[in-house]
């Protein structure tokens, strides 16, 4: 069995539960082993995911930014990865504004027999099991429940007891790292240029917490050490660095409370059960990529101009969909998080109605 999803940690840590139930088996067959295909930025977190057994790292041309040419040698590679393992099922996952259709072709050459994914666009003989977005599913849905249905319109389901949280395995020790005593986590970096606050801010918010009692770590790739130690400032633990994503997801696990902006911290956060404060800019709606089942303070002007954009570089000047936090605010909502209570402006943005659940803010 393969499972695809072909972006970034984020969106590789939300498709888990989908993962779990294309592993758990089809109409209570045998478990199947997965193999996951992903991007570069998403092998790391495919490894840590219950269910997978091994994971094909492939750029797609049509996902990747920068995208790599579509030469045929380079196609060649995923063809030639995907018959070593003889795959005979796909399941390709996608966000609202992808197709599985280029995957699923180059799927079908690679002699794929059965393939799921849904696609707005007419598949052919390209999908085997179809599903449209807008008729077979609302779009305005978390990303973890659209992947789901994916797998689950293919004939797979969450086996009994899986309550379908996001989950991660594999973790590393952290306890030396972070050093004795509650602390809580900032991760001030993000992907994209769209969907940072800057770092004075976070430096600012860092002061106000550690003033105010708290002990606080903050977390950074080893692109980010310049960033992680302006924002710890002299009181602050900078590990900026030093934690891959086995080693951050304990670090992330052993904190009250994280604060980050959308990126995939903020998932792997809730996967590990920790309540976010989160900074997100609304260039992709909240209720689709909102960390996912934990306690949640969502900050940000969710009406701001750059709203739906899916800039990766602000389209506003002054970035003002996140300008207008305040370190205060973010302390604030720390506090709220504290107390068990979140925000009614986070629980009304992230919330739904359609009968299964009314507040994803709520554990």
């Amino acid at each position: 069995m393969l499972v695809a999803r072909l972006d970034s940690a984020g969106d590789v840590l939300l498709a888990g539960p989908a993962v779990r139930a294309v592993a758990a088996g089809d109409h209570g067959d045998a478990p199947n082993d997965v193999v996951m295909l992903c991007g570069p930025q998403g092998a790391a977190a495919a490894r840590i995911l219950p269910g997978v057994v091994d994971v094909i790292t492939w750029a797609a041309p049509w996902t990747v930014d920068p995208a790599p040419a579509p030469t045929a040698e380079h196609m060649a590679e995923l063809h030639d990865a995907v018959v070593a393992l003889d795959v005979d099922e796909a399941v390709i996952l996608t966000s609202f504004h992808q197709s599985p259709l280029p995957l699923a072709l180059q799927l079908r050459l690679a002699g794929v027999r059965r393939i799921a994914g849904a696609s707005v666009d007419y598949a052919g003989s390209l999908l085997d099991v179809r599903l449209k977005p807008g008729e077979d599913f609302p779009e305005d849905q978390p990303e973890a429940e659209r992947a789901l249905g994916i797998a689950e319109a293919a004939g797979y389901a969450l086996p009994s007891g899986d309550d379908g949280r996001l989950q991660v395995t594999r973790l590393e020790d952290a306890s030396d790292l972070v050093g004795a005593g509650p602390y809580g986590a900032v991760h001030p970096g993000a992907a994209v240029p769209a969907r940072a606050w800057p770092p004075l801010p976070h430096a600012a918010a860092v002061e106000l917490l550690t003033a105010a009692g708290f002990r606080v770590v903050v977390t950074g790739g080893p692109g980010e050490t310049e960033l992680t130690s302006t924002v710890a400032g002299p009181e602050a633990l900078d590990l900026g660095g030093r934690t891959a994503l086995p080693l951050l997801g304990s670090v992330l696990a052993g904190a009250s409370g994280v604060i980050t902006g959308n990126t995939g911290p903020a998932h792997l956060a809730a996967a590990v059960g920790t309540p976010v404060v989160c900074l997100f800019p609304p260039v992709v709606p909240a209720v689709r990529g909102a960390p996912y089942r934990v306690p949640v303070e969502l900050l940000g002007d969710q009406d701001a101009a750059c709203a739906l954009s899916r800039a990766r570089i602000c389209p506003v000047q002054g970035h003002p969909c996140l300008s207008d936090v305040s370190p205060e605010n973010v302390v604030d909502a720390v506090l709220r998080l504290s107390s068990g209570v979140s925000s009614l402006g986070s629980r009304r943005t992230i919330g739904r109605t359609d009968g299964r659940r009314t507040v994803r803010g709520d554990r």
